[in-house]
């Protein structure tokens, strides 16, 4: 395997002509005198594109390390649970609903993570996360009955995971200009990383030490190294002004905004499938609980490497583009690879490959929405998101243990289902989607005589209308025209 509510107004990652003196440029020829910034006012509130800013990147990368990189080591608890009566009268279907309650209520929280964020800072915001968090791990140690369970590795580690991830997520973007997609990328790939490392260490301790040590050493380990970040994190809300905003349900009436919780939806059920299942495939087809672990920690090593290249690209061909290919890419692979690995070598190909794509979503959420929306209504666009998202994130990985079979492949229709998952998202949403965001650029071109390349960093950073009355082309030529989106 391994992205709120946020700060926002930072949080799409600029391209090349982004900069202090193009943003004064743009600001100069696309805005009315009257919303123009003063020239001064602007160079003061310019990201330092670096300086603590890389600080910043290191503490949220370590923070993602130990909250969807913690999370991510669910799937060999998973396993544990599936082959050990550790929980007497315990079905399947019950410990499948805790690894996707751990998900869901991260998002589910993050309203009120926003609002503690603008009545209280960032620091406060993270350290409610770190305590929650410990106190579900260490909490989980004592678990006897599922109920508890439920309690404690699903909803109270939850609630920590989604304050850390709320009040980290939109720190880093205020910090950079055109290093913004590469700062985010080294970010987010601390959950690939840190699921790498937790793979292997919960399934040595589980081994080692036993279930309920192994809970215990990660709460230790996630309160100090939370703890620690922290502290040394810094936002800079007052210096570009962020707000946090409430819901705007008017985005419903948007069939393009419909398509982006399309895409996340679809994605978020493969994507759950894939991250809780795949260690426990790997012991279905006769490997060891240890090659599991080891499985699912390169499923998690791709993500950690695949999430800043796919920053890096996203900002040279076109974010939408990027996002809707890699991610149908995610589900041939499924579907192509999975269903046909049947030993170690094959599956840990796979592992690698998927897991650089997996996450896509993840790390293109919010410079994808940004096109779609525009900055000014991003923050409501995600918030209502993660909450859409609360459904796939809790019933995902039940509706792969119940499509699992009795004999043969017991996870082919699972394996099936995920790779469809991926390509509706991408090949459907995303597509259509697209198609979308080449008509408004015509759009806005014709408005203002330019051809649509011209326009396109405009409209990404939000200095135009998302919806247009200029001319456009036809929907099925706008499906099959290529332009950078």
């Amino acid at each position: 395997m391994s992205s709120s509510p946020h700060p926002v107004s930072e949080l799409l990652p600029a391209t090349e002509e982004t900069g202090p003196e193009s943003n004064l440029d743009r600001t100069t020829a696309g805005q009315d005198a009257d919303v123009a910034q003063p020239v001064e006012k602007q160079a003061v509130d310019s990201p330092p594109n670096g300086g603590y800013g890389w600080i910043c990147v290191l503490c949220c990368f370590w923070i993602n390390a130990h909250t969807w990189g913690i999370n991510s080591s669910y799937g060999i608890f998973l396993q544990f649970y599936l082959d050990n009566d550790q929980y007497p009268g315990a079905s399947a279907l019950q410990f499948a609903f805790v690894g996707g309650l751990s998900i869901s209520m991260s998002l589910l929280v993050s309203p009120a993570a926003t609002t503690t964020t603008r009545l209280y800072g960032t620091r406060v915001t993270l350290l409610i996360g770190v305590v929650f968090e410990a106190l579900a791990l260490i909490g989980a140690s004592f678990a006897h009955e599922t109920w508890q369970l439920f309690l404690s590795q699903g909803v109270c580690f939850g609630w920590g995971m989604g304050y850390l991830f709320v009040g980290s997520v939109g720190v880093i973007p205020q910090w950079f200009t055109t290093k913004r997609s590469f700062a985010n990328g080294i970010a987010t790939a601390g959950s690939g990383i840190g699921g790498l490392m937790y793979n292997l260490a919960t399934n040595a301790m589980i081994q080692s030490l036993g279930v309920a040590w192994a809970f215990r050493i990660l709460g230790i380990l996630a309160f100090t190294v939370n703890l620690i970040c922290a502290l040394l994190i810094k936002d800079r809300n007052k210096a570009i002004g962020s707000s946090q905003l409430a819901f705007d349900y008017t985005l419903f009436a948007r069939p393009e905004y419909l398509l982006l919780l399309g895409w996340g939806f679809f994605s978020m059920l493969g994507y759950i499938v894939l991250l809780f299942s795949l260690p426990s495939y790997a012991t279905s087809i006769g490997l060891s609980p240890r090659q599991g672990s080891i499985v699912g920690a390169l499923l998690n090593l791709g993500q950690g490497i695949g999430r800043p290249c796919v920053g890096i690209f996203s900002d040279s061909a076109g974010r939408i583009n990027i996002a809707g290919f890699l991610t149908v890419i995610a589900g041939l692979f499924c579907l192509v690879i999975w269903i046909f690995a049947k030993n170690f070598g094959v599956l840990v190909f796979f592992a690698l490959s998927v897991g650089s794509v997996s996450g896509t979503f993840w790390t293109t959420v919010a410079p994808v929405g940004a096109e779609v929306v525009g900055l000014k209504e991003l923050p409501s666009a995600l918030s209502i998101l993660w909450l859409v998202l609360v459904l796939p994130a809790t019933f995902a990985e039940a509706i792969a243990l119940q499509l699992r079979q009795k004999t043969g492949n017991i996870y082919l229709h699972a394996q099936i289902f995920t790779g469809l998952m991926y390509i509706v998202a991408g090949g459907v949403c995303m597509w259509f989607l697209r198609a979308w965001k080449v008509g408004q650029m015509e759009s806005i071109a014709a408005e203002e005589g330019n051809s649509p390349a011209q326009i396109g960093v405009v409209v990404a950073d939000g200095h135009h209308p998302t919806r247009s009355k200029g001319s456009k082309s036809h929907v099925i030529k706008r499906l099959c025209a290529w332009k950078r989106v």
